[in-house]
């Protein structure tokens, strides 16, 4: 049978890759006669540099920047064919800080900034940036200053970093100059910047805001985004994705970026399609199969494509919370979780390969013709 792999990342246990690699592992000891296709996938937030470099090949750059609370962090991009593929969870992701040092009104955007300057400086013809996983809810604030355009308050110096400062600003000073550079955002979500479905409201609490610290943030937010117009010269608030990576969405939007579908582009650059049109079965996965995989999250994409095509879809994931009805009304046949599968999510999480690796072989016997 043809099975085309494509999961997503699993949290912060598993790239794209390596759990292809661990379905596949486990698939082949299951069912070893069975054609397996491999298509790490991603939707702008981490792993979406892993998974186009898989792809495409192209080359690697290196880069130490400042992490999303200023210490600095290794990170990466992908040059290919004068294009630069930027992850903006590399510079400030929510994997970075630890649990209890989260702190939302701090979290800045400098570490995606340096990164751009970066791929300026070697003349790519356009940078795209992922959008998700990020720590911050700074409006791109800290990505705008490090370009050259800066939010000052009304003494006229530069604003401490992170979006708890922005209620206070009252102008950009400077400009960014990205000559002839397209700008591209790969975004994983289209909520808008403010409002209920806005950054702050929405997302800021996974990044340790209290109640108290999200109503700054909206308001921090409110005041930003009549500062962005000026630089924009049209209202960017209420894009689609304007609310992607605490409100960076935004700010690459007042830079003139396209906003783009994460998955999307993935899908396009992948050759997810091909394989879709090959495939007998698909298997695809992440961390936590839940409510917010049912919003247009990258596996319901996957499972949605294969339902078009007529193919079964199966979901494996760390953990499963979506019942089958509405599995199955979003294109799976069926979800299958590590955690239930090997006793319990610590037991699922000791050895996250290879506990999907022998989840993968039980569900191959169970599927493979």
């Amino acid at each position: 049978m043809r099975v085309l792999i494509a999961p997503d990342c699993f949290g912060g246990t598993l790239t794209a890759p390596e759990a292809a690699e661990a379905i596949a592992a486990g698939w082949r000891g299951g069912a070893p006669d069975d054609d397996l296709t491999l298509c790490p996938l991603a939707d702008g937030g981490p792993g979406f540099v892993d998974v186009l470099h898989a792809a495409l090949g192209g080359d690697l750059r290196h880069r130490s920047v400042a992490g999303p609370l200023g210490s600095s962090v290794d990170a990466v991009w992908l040059e290919h064919e004068g294009t630069a593929y930027v992850e903006c969870a590399q510079a400030c992701g929510l994997t970075l800080v630890p649990k209890g040092e989260r702190d939302a009104l701090a979290a800045d955007t400098t570490g995606v900034g340096e990164l751009i300057a970066h791929a300026i400086e070697a003349k790519v013809h356009t940078i795209v940036v992922g959008l998700g996983g990020s720590a911050t809810t700074d409006g791109g604030a800290g990505m705008l200053r490090e370009l050259g355009a800066v939010p000052v308050g009304a003494d006229g110096e530069p604003l401490p970093l992170g979006g708890g400062s922005l209620v206070d600003a009252v102008r950009v000073e400077g400009r960014v100059d990205l000559g002839d550079v397209t700008l591209v955002a790969a975004s994983d979500v289209e909520n808008p910047l403010l409002g209920k479905d806005g950054a702050a409201r929405v997302f800021g609490p996974q990044k340790g805001a209290d109640d108290l610290a999200v109503r700054r943030l909206e308001r921090s937010l409110t005041r930003w985004a009549d500062l962005l117009a000026e630089v924009a010269g049209r209202d960017v608030r209420d894009e689609p994705g304007a609310g992607a990576a605490g409100g960076l969405g935004a700010a690459l939007v007042a830079l003139g970026a396209r906003v783009e579908s994460g998955a999307g582009i993935v899908r396009r650059l992948t050759g997810l399609d091909a394989g879709l049109a090959e495939a007998q079965l698909v298997v695809t996965g992440e961390g936590s199969f839940d409510f917010q995989s049912l919003r247009g999250k990258l596996v319901t994409r996957v499972a949605g494509a294969a339902a078009e095509r007529g193919t079964p879809c199966v979901v494996l994931a760390g953990q499963v919370s979506v019942g089958r009805r509405r599995a199955a009304a979003a294109g799976v046949d069926h979800a299958y979780s590590v955690a239930e599968h090997v006793g319990s999510a610590e037991a699922s999480l000791a050895d996250p390969a290879g506990t999907l690796t022998d989840l993968a072989k039980h569900v191959s016997t169970q599927w493979s013709r």
